[in-house]
């Protein structure tokens, strides 16, 4: 998993942003974290051919049932 986030502050300084973005593996295990308060350029190789390995090995998606993910598709407003 990548996560990206901004760093710094916006609209004359009433908006901060606290960084931190992070890369891990699909164990959670962080594989790098960027600053919280400076800017970061970060390249990391990922192993991208394990993927297969892990959904076979580790399969929490298999067993979803994504038949009961339609009401939160839903917006409050759409009910009325």
């Amino acid at each position: 998993m990548v996560s990206v986030n901004r760093v710094g502050y916006e609209q004359e300084g009433r908006m901060k942003f606290w960084g931190g973005s992070f890369i891990a593996n699909p164990f959670g295990s962080l594989i790098c974290q960027a600053s919280h308060d400076d800017e970061a350029t970060v390249v990391e190789p990922l192993e991208l051919g394990k993927t297969d390995v892990y959904r076979t090995h580790w399969p929490f998606l298999r067993d979803r049932r994504i038949d009961s993910y339609q009401p939160i598709t839903k917006r409050y407003l759409d009910e009325a």
